[in-house]
């Protein structure tokens, strides 16, 4: 976390990673705030999301920054407090949601200016805080890698999580076909609510066999993956020619055989990614590419944020206790004291 405070000894309330282990690892406790450092910009929080990453990293299972204690969190939504020297382009009190490396469950943090965002039109500056992660990791890997085009067919596994959600919304905005996985009826019909084209029960259905009906034999040609080993023969079996894979999870496990012969009959790439640990002008290009691609669709109402509900930020440890329980859709909020809106739920 940073260490430079504003005001000298100014400090400020945030939900501290003290030890490795369960959600009680999370106390709410007095740190020092920081300071914008050159190129950097302070955020007075609202809001911060959660994501799957800030499980493992609780646990200490991420697999980077062991050092503790610690402020976890990846993105939020606020108000520019302060400015660091040579940013230009904002002013203190404007609006904004940012993607950081950690700090995020605190009442201010500071992200390079290349990693905050505007609050698109007619989105809450509440709601805001859900887009930065998800929109990033769309752009990143659907976009950008996957090179997804008008036209062309993407399967997304989860698809309604918080990365999920905004996939489909975002797959159907440009004008592409879009199949999702969730595992149960509940989640199936939110993900045609997004506008997945077909909603594909992975308790109940094989989804090779269901693309393959549904795609004439031809396959998808892009999929956003989070399961890792333990779907990844099937991926490549639902794959069409010259299809890409983005890999960006392993919640299914970490090693797993591949035949490579499937993948080059079938011209078929694998990327696997992350976004958290990539160099600062990396996630600038991907920031710039979110505000010219999505933001867009996001202003005009075509991607929406989907939120399952809040906790205050001081409750971080019930929300972490929520969102391993897999009941949620969209994301989970953590909200600022301030704000008067945590502990509400998200219709």
């Amino acid at each position: 976390m940073p260490a430079r405070a504003i005001g000298g000894d100014r400090s400020m309330k945030a939900a501290v990673l003290t030890q490795f282990g369960g959600p009680e690892a999370l106390v709410w406790d007095d740190v020092p705030a920081p300071r914008a450092g050159p190129g950097e910009i302070v955020l007075c929080v609202h809001a911060a999301a959660l994501n799957y990453a800030d499980l493992l990293q609780r646990r200490g299972t991420y697999g980077i920054e062991h050092s503790l204690p610690r402020i976890i969190g990846y993105e939020c939504s606020g108000i520019v407090a302060e400015i660091g020297a040579g940013v230009s382009g904002w002013s203190v009190g404007d609006p904004a949601c940012a993607l950081v490396s950690s700090g995020a469950y605190a009442g201010l943090v500071a992200a390079p200016a290349a990693q905050v965002l505007p609050v698109p039109a007619g989105i809450d500056l509440i709601e805001a805080a859900a887009l930065p992660e998800a929109a990033c990791t769309v752009w990143s890997n659907v976009l950008d890698l996957g090179a997804l085009k008008s036209g062309e067919t993407l399967l997304v596994h989860g698809g309604a999580g918080g990365i999920g959600s905004f996939a489909i919304q975002a797959v159907k905005a440009i004008g592409a076909r879009v199949f999702a996985t969730a595992g149960s009826a509940d989640k199936l019909q939110r993900c045609r609510d997004f506008g997945a084209d077909r909603a594909i029960s992975y308790a109940d259905e094989d989804f090779v066999a269901v693309i393959e009906v549904e795609t004439g034999g031809h396959g998808v040609d892009v999929i956003l993956d989070n399961m890792g080993a333990a779907y990844l023969g099937r991926n490549v079996a639902a794959l069409a020619f010259d299809g890409r894979i983005a890999m960006i999870g392993l919640q299914g496990g970490r090693d797993a055989a591949i035949n490579l012969g499937a993948m080059m009959r079938k011209r078929a790439a694998l990327f696997t990614t992350s976004l958290r640990d990539r160099l600062p002008a990396a996630k600038a290009r991907i920031v710039a590419g979110v505000l010219d691609d999505l933001w867009p669709h996001v202003a005009a109402g075509r991607i929406r944020p989907v939120i399952d509900r809040s906790f205050p930020l001081a409750e971080a440890a019930a929300a972490h206790r929520y969102m391993e329980s897999g009941r949620h859709v969209g994301k989970i909020l953590l909200i600022a004291p301030e704000t008067g809106r945590a502990g509400k739920p998200f219709a």
